[in-house]
C-alpha cells in the first residue's frame, strides 16, 4: 500500500537529508520525556536547523489558510517550503496529499502541521464550552475532548485552536459561549482538563492532538462586551482573575498558546511582550510556541502600533510570536528585516526551533500521514454519540421547577412543541460546529417523538422564526436554519398556529433562545432579550393557561425575567450538540436527572452589566442587592446555581484544623443526604473570604467542588481539601504575589450563596 511504502521513504528522507545526527526512536512526548530521548530531539532539531535557509525557515513560522488561498498556489508554497501548518482542511485524502508534497518533494522534508477549530467536537458535536463547564465535571469535559481528539486526528488534524480559556463577565461578549465563564478557580480547572484530553498523558499519541491555549490574554474583558474592542485590564484583575486559567493550562502541559486580537491596556496583545515574554515564558517557563490570531499580525499597523508591514512583522516576532496564521507578513519582510537588523537570527531560530519541536513530539517526522480508513471508524461513532448524549444531559441546567413541574409524564395525551429552533438542527449544535454536519443532529422535537413513540400526539408549530439582521462570519461554513415566513401575513399566520397549537393540547413546551448564528466570534449584542417574536409568543402561550415549560438554546444568559415570574420551569440546555434532542428528552421525561450549575452569574437585564460573585463587600456590603433605585440589583440566579428532581442538602461543615499553614492543606467535611424519591447529583461547592489583608479581597472566591452522585435516601460525607496555595493572590498594594497570615471565612454549600459556614486562621 502506498501509505505504508511513503512512511519508510519519510524515514530514509529525513535520515539522508540529517546524516549522523541520529537513529530515530520512538517519539516520547513533552510532558514526560526521558532525558535521553530529550537530548535526541535536541541533536535532531539542531542539525534540521543548521541545514535551513532563511527562506525556509520563515516558511515554518507560516501558516496558510486552505480556502483562502488560491489552488493554483497551494501545491506551489508547499514545494517551496513555504508552509509550516495548514487551515481548514478537513478531508483526510488531501491532508495526506498534501503531506506527501511535503515530506517527498521539499529539501528537508519537514511535514506540515494541520490545524482546524475543534472547540467542541468534531464530527460528533459535544456541548458548547459553557456547557460542558455548567457540567462541573472536569472528567467529563478531560473525556469530551479526548473523544473529539480521536476523531480530528482520524482526518490527519493535528492541533485545535482550543481551549478558549477567557474570562467573561460580560454576557454581551459573543464569545462567552466558548469559555467555562467567569470564575477563574473553576475555569482553571476546566483549561485544565481540556488541555489533558486534547493531548492526553503524552504528547504523539496518534489519537491526541496539540491544545492551543487562547486567547492570550484579557479578551475576554473587551470594553462593553463588544469583540475586539480593547481591554483595559488592572493588574490585579489581570493576575486574579484573567491569567489564572492560562496558567492553569500551560501546568498542564499545553504545547502552544494564541495571541489574542485586542488591545490590553493599550499594547496589542500580538506584539505585547509583557504577555508573550515576560509573563509566559519568562515566568511561567512555556517551552511550546505561540500562533498569532487571524491576521493579528497585519493589523499591528491597523491599531496604529506598528508604522508598516515589516514594522509589524518584526513586533510580532520580537514580541514573541513565533507563527503568523493566515497572514503572509512574516513571509514576505522578515527576510528584510534580518538584514536591516530589526530582528535577530537568534529569534527567528527560537521560533523555528519551538514549531519544530511540537512536530517532532507529535511524531510527525516519522508518522506524518492519517489512515484514511480510521475516519470512518471514529466519526459519529456509536460511543461517540452515546458520550455527546451524557455530555448534553450533565450539562443541562434547572433554573425554574415549580410544583414539581418536571419530569413530564410519559403518559401525557398531547404536547405542543413550540418555537423555531425546537426542530432545528444547526441550532441544536451551536457555534463553532465548522466540521459537523447538520444532517446528523437530533433536534429536540426528534428527541421528544423518539421518546414516546406513537402514544403520545406531539404537536410541532414554530410560531416564529429568528433571523440575524448582520450576517455571521461564519454563515458560509455553517449555514443558519433558512427563512420561510417572508410576508407578514405568513408571520402572523405562524404566530396564530402556533398559540391555537398550545390551547388545544395538554402541555406546551417552548424552546426559546437564539440561533446558533448570534453567538460566537464577531457575534455581541446590545440587549439581552430574547430575539425576535418570542417573548411575544411565551407570553401568549402562558396567557392560554395551559402548563408551559420553557427549554433554553442560548450561548449567553438572556433576560427571562418574566418567564421566570410566570413559567412553572426553566431549563437551560445551551446548544447541546449532536444528541442534544435525545439528551433534552431523556432530562424532560425523568430518564435522565439535571445536575449542572450556572458558571455565570445570570443577570435581570441588561442594565446590571457586568455582574458577577466575586466582588469586593463595597462601603455599604448590606445594600448590596439595593444599588439601584428603580429594580432589584441582585442577579436573577447566582453563580454555581442549578436545582434538580431530588433535593440533596449540605449540612454539619467541619474542618480538620481551626488553622492552615503556608504549604499545607485543610480538608473541609460535610454531610450531604438525598430526600428526594430519585437518584440525582450535587455540586458541593467550598468559599473562603480573607478578613484583612494588604487589599480588600473578594467577598468570597470559588477555591473548591466536588460533584458527587446519590442515590435516592442516600447520606454521604463529603471532604473537600483547601490548598493554602490557592488562598495567594496578587496584591495591588504591594505589586507583588501575596500569601497572608490572618482570620478566613469558609462557606460549603450548592452556589454562592452558600449557607454552612466555618472560619480557620491562615498562620505564618
Amino acid at each position: 500500500m502506498r501509505f505504508y511504502l511513503n512512511l519508510n521513504f519519510v524515514r530514509k528522507a529525513v535520515a539522508a537529508t540529517l546524516a549522523g545526527s541520529f537513529a530515530f526512536g520512538v517519539c516520547l512526548g513533552a510532558q514526560t520525556a526521558h532525558p535521553a530521548a530529550a537530548t535526541a530531539e535536541s541533536r535532531f532539531i539542531d542539525a534540521l536547523i543548521a541545514k535551513m535557509t532563511l527562506d525556509e525557515k520563515i516558511g515554518q513560522m507560516s501558516q496558510v489558510s486552505y480556502k483562502d488561498t488560491d489552488p493554483a498556489l497551494r501545491d506551489p508554497l508547499v514545494r517551496q517550503g513555504q508552509v509550516g501548518a495548514f487551515l481548514f482542511v478537513t478531508d483526510p485524502a488531501e491532508v495526506n496529499r498534501l503531506q506527501h508534497i511535503a515530506v517527498e518533494q521539499t529539501r528537508l522534508h519537514i511535514p506540515i502541521l494541520f490545524g482546524f477549530d475543534v472547540i467542541h467536537g468534531f464530527r460528533t458535536i459535544y456541548p458548547i464550552p459553557l456547557a460542558l463547564a455548567s457540567s462541573w465535571d472536569p472528567a467529563l469535559v478531560e473525556q469530551v475532548q479526548a473523544n473529539a481528539a480521536r476523531e480530528a486526528s482520524a482526518a490527519g488534524i493535528r492541533w485545535t485552536f482550543a481551549p478558549m480559556v477567557d474570562i467573561a463577565r460580560d454576557p454581551r461578549w459573543g464569545r462567552i459561549m466558548e469559555g467555562a465563564g467567569e470564575d477563574p478557580f473553576l475555569g482553571s480547572r476546566i483549561a485544565e482538563a481540556q488541555v489533558r484530553g486534547f493531548q492526553g498523558a503524552t504528547l504523539g499519541a496518534p489519537d491526541r492532538i496539540l491544545a492551543c491555549v487562547k486567547h492570550f490574554a484579557g479578551y475576554g474583558g473587551a470594553a462593553g462586551g463588544r469583540d475586539y474592542d480593547q481591554a483595559d485590564i488592572s493588574d490585579e484583575q489581570l493576575f486574579n482573575v484573567y491569567l489564572p486559567p492560562f496558567h492553569a493550562a500551560e501546568q498542564a502541559g499545553a504545547a502552544t498558546f494564541m495571541a489574542a486580537y485586542m488591545d490590553l491596556n493599550g499594547v496589542p496583545a500580538s506584539g505585547n511582550r509583557f504577555l508573550l515574554h515576560d509573563v509566559l515564558r519568562t515566568d511561567w517557563g512555556f517551552k511550546g510556541f505561540v500562533v498569532s490570531d487571524w491576521e493579528t499580525v497585519p493589523n499591528l499597523v491597523t491599531h496604529g502600533f506598528a508604522a508598516d508591514p515589516a514594522d509589524a512583522a518584526a513586533r510580532a516576532v520580537n514580541a514573541g510570536v513565533d507563527m503568523e496564521m493566515t497572514s503572509h507578513v512574516y513571509r514576505d519582510h522578515l527576510a528584510a528585516d534580518i538584514k536591516s537588523g530589526a530582528v535577530s537570527m537568534t529569534a527567528i531560530d527560537h521560533a523555528v526551533r519551538a514549531i519544530l519541536e511540537a512536530k517532532y513530539n507529535l511524531g510527525l517526522f516519522t508518522q506524518p500521514y492519517t489512515d484514511p480508513a480510521r475516519a470512518s471508524r471514529e466519526f459519529l461513532s456509536a460511543d461517540q454519540r452515546n458520550e455527546a448524549r451524557i455530555a448534553a444531559q450533565r450539562s443541562a441546567v434547572l433554573l425554574r421547577n415549580e410544583g414539581h413541574t418536571l419530569p413530564l409524564s410519559k403518559a401525557v395525551h398531547s404536547i405542543a412543541v413550540i418555537g423555531a429552533m425546537a426542530d432545528s438542527k444547526p441550532d441544536t449544535m451551536g457555534s463553532w460546529s465548522l466540521a459537523g454536519r447538520q444532517s446528523d443532529a437530533v433536534t429536540i422535537l426528534s428527541g421528544i417523538r423518539s421518546k414516546l413513540g406513537a402514544s403520545v400526539d406531539v404537536r410541532y408549530a414554530p410560531g416564529v422564526e429568528l433571523q440575524r439582521p448582520q450576517a455571521s462570519i461564519f454563515d458560509e461554513q455553517f449555514p443558519p436554519t433558512p427563512q420561510t415566513l417572508l410576508t407578514p401575513a405568513q408571520r402572523d399566520d405562524a404566530f396564530r398556529q402556533a398559540i391555537d397549537t398550545v390551547k388545544t393540547s395538554d402541555i406546551a413546551l417552548l424552546v426559546l433562545g437564539e440561533g446558533q448564528n448570534m453567538n460566537g466570534e464577531h457575534a455581541s449584542r446590545a440587549t439581552l432579550n430574547l430575539p425576535g417574536k418570542q417573548q411575544e409568543l411565551l407570553e401568549a402561550a402562558v396567557a392560554t393557561g395551559k402548563p408551559v415549560v420553557v427549554v433554553l438554546l442560548n450561548g449567553r444568559p438572556l433576560d427571562i425575567t418574566w418567564a421566570s415570574q410566570h413559567v412553572s420551569a426553566i431549563l437551560e440546555a445551551w446548544y447541546p450538540g449532536t444528541e442534544g434532542g435525545n439528551a433534552i428528552a431523556d432530562l424532560l421525561f425523568g430518564d435522565a436527572v439535571p445536575g449542572g450549575k450556572l458558571p455565570v452569574t445570570w443577570p435581570r437585564n441588561v442594565g446590571q452589566i457586568p455582574t458577577f460573585y466575586a466582588h469586593t463587600l463595597s462601603q455599604s456590603p448590606g445594600d448590596r442587592d439595593a444599588m439601584y433605585w428603580d429594580e432589584s440589583s441582585a442577579p436573577l440566579y447566582p453563580f454555581g446555581y442549578g436545582l434538580s428532581y431530588a433535593p440533596i442538602t449540605i449540612d454539619h461543615l467541619l474542618l480538620s484544623s481551626p488553622e492552615l499553614h503556608s504549604g499545607g492543606t485543610l480538608n473541609a467535611m460535610v454531610t450531604l443526604k438525598n430526600t428526594g424519591a430519585v437518584d440525582a447529583d450535587q455540586t458541593v461547592q467550598l468559599y473562603t473570604h480573607q478578613r484583612a489583608g494588604s487589599a480588600s479581597r473578594p467577598i468570597r472566591e470559588l477555591k473548591g467542588f466536588v460533584r458527587v452522585h446519590l442515590r435516592a435516601g442516600e447520606t454521604r460525607a463529603v471532604t473537600i481539601p483547601l490548598h493554602a496555595e490557592d488562598l495567594r493572590f496578587w496584591s495591588a498594594a504591594n505589586h507583588a504575589w501575596a500569601l497572608e497570615p490572618g482570620l478566613f471565612d469558609v462557606w460549603i454549600g450548592d452556589s454562592s450563596t452558600a449557607a454552612e459556614h466555618a472560619t480557620f486562621t491562615l498562620a505564618r
